[in-house]
């Protein structure tokens, strides 16, 4: 447990660092100071003054913070009024929109190097049928063995598990599936079948027997294709929250990570050190791309909170009156809060169950 707990903390702590970077190097490329630069929360374990930029490690190995110049006070007026035009309510518009926009862009560009890095040394699962399930709902609708699925609901196929994630994500509706055969397309259609026993509903078909061994080109090509596939994974697993397809034990903190984590290991231990270290950049492919959508949700207190009200004043003119955005992501904060303790909880729960 150990040793899984140090492995969440450096794919954790790298992914938060790359996620402040992007705040701070784009704010300090618009002329926006920064104040602080923060590792960890809780009381400053180490810091180290910059010329503009305190550099700090904290007691908790969670999280972090690049703190911008003149958001302590953004609801006092007469503050306001002190800040220089080298403080973030001063700035322009567009340059804060940067700036705020920039942490979660990290994320994403850390995950398509991690994803580069995975194409490269493992290969790419291609959107080939293998097996075609008797009596199945693909079987009615004419798929074969050797299929290459290009399209479904009009949607690109670049690899496999994007064609599993649909499966997977799929409770009844219809799929328009466009196959390439022999060198021509068509497309046919089918509703998944439902399986009491596993309680979703099935395709027909298995695949992700054959990969391709990438070449330089293919390598950032296929690895760009990995990204999205998290990314589209995760905003539609987020769809199916709304839609309420997804219980409270589907949801994981801090606390859950690790216990994924920890039965990682122990799976692909095993199998020696490449598998381990191949098997976590792909963990943590998809905690970055995670963190880089859930942070652009317009919530307050979160980065997606601020840029809509950034948004907002690029489109009135004028900003949304300090006092009244200070209170609303004071609020989001709040609640966010209250959301991660109830989720610390059940992950707690989950751990010693």
């Amino acid at each position: 447990m150990i040793i899984s707990i140090l492995i969440f903390l450096i794919i954790f702590s790298v992914i938060v660092i790359s996620h402040e970077f992007g705040h701070y190097a784009i704010a300090r490329r618009n002329g926006i100071r920064v104040n602080e630069f923060d590792i960890g929360m809780g009381p400053v374990l180490y810091r180290k003054k910059g010329k503009e930029t305190d550099f700090c490690i904290r007691l908790l190995p969670i999280g972090g913070a690049c703190i911008f110049d003149g958001l302590d006070g953004l609801d006092d007026e007469e503050e306001q009024d002190k800040l220089d035009e080298h403080s973030f309510p001063k700035a322009p518009v567009r340059a804060r929109i940067a700036a705020v926009l920039a942490g979660p862009m990290a994320n994403f560009i850390l995950g398509f190097v991690f994803s580069v890095i995975l194409v490269a040394f493992v290969g790419t699962d291609l959107p080939v049928i293998q097996e075609v399930i008797p009596d199945s709902a693909a079987e009615e609708a004419g798929l074969q063995s050797g299929d290459v699925i290009r399209k479904i609901n009009g949607e690109r196929i670049h690899i496999y598990r994007e064609v599993t994630l649909v499966s997977m994500m799929n409770y009844g509706e219809p799929l328009s599936i466009t196959i390439e055969r022999d060198g021509e397309r068509q497309t046919v259609h089918l509703i998944p079948q439902y399986d009491e026993e596993d309680n979703r509903y099935y395709i027909g078909i298995r695949g992700a027997g054959q990969y391709l061994k990438c070449n330089p080109f293919q390598v950032f090509q296929y690895g760009f294709y990995e990204t999205g596939y998290w990314l589209k994974a995760t905003y539609k697993s987020l769809g199916l929250i709304f839609r309420g397809h997804f219980s409270k034990d589907d949801v994981a903190g801090p606390v859950g990570v690790v216990k994924v984590v920890d039965d990682t290991y122990e799976e692909t231990a095993p199998y020696g050190p490449a598998a381990v270290i191949l098997t976590f950049l792909s963990l943590a492919t998809l905690l970055t791309v995670n963190l880089g959508v859930i942070n652009l949700l317009p919530i307050p207190a979160l980065d997606g909170g601020r840029l809509l009200f950034l948004l907002l004043e690029a489109v009135r003119g004028k900003p949304i009156p300090p006092e009244k955005e200070g209170m609303v992501h004071l609020a989001g904060f709040a609640v966010l809060m209250f959301v991660m303790i109830l989720v610390l909880f059940n992950d707690i729960s989950r751990f010693f169950s």
